[in-house]
């Protein structure tokens, strides 16, 4: 039982590792680019901070929002469960970003 718990845990771990999210903000960005039309394929970037590799600074213009959140939940299932909650996350503070702009 503490064998299967211990795993648990480590597969929740890694999949937060900034090498893991890196990646997946990686498939999330191309496959978001080429949802996107040309001209907003250039406004979809994301950098992950140097000093702070768990930092990621997301750019995205809000006419290329709904193609990054599309890409998102294209890939959801093909992630583990906290890297998953973890873009979940990610689509909320958009969407609560998103809403602010309207108001």
């Amino acid at each position: 039982m503490s064998k299967k718990f211990k795993n648990d845990i480590e597969g929740l771990q890694s999949g937060l590792h900034p090498q893991t999210l890196a990646y997946w903000y990686g498939v999330i960005i191309n496959e978001a680019k080429e949802m996107a039309p040309s001209w907003l394929s250039d406004k979809i970037k994301v950098k992950q901070d140097p000093i702070l590799p768990m930092k990621f600074n997301l750019d995205v213009s809000k006419r290329a929002v709904r193609y990054f959140m599309i890409a998102v939940d294209n890939n959801l299932d093909k992630m583990p469960k906290s890297t998953k909650m973890y873009f979940l996350k990610v689509e909320e503070k958009l969407s609560n970003e998103m809403d602010k702009s309207l108001v």
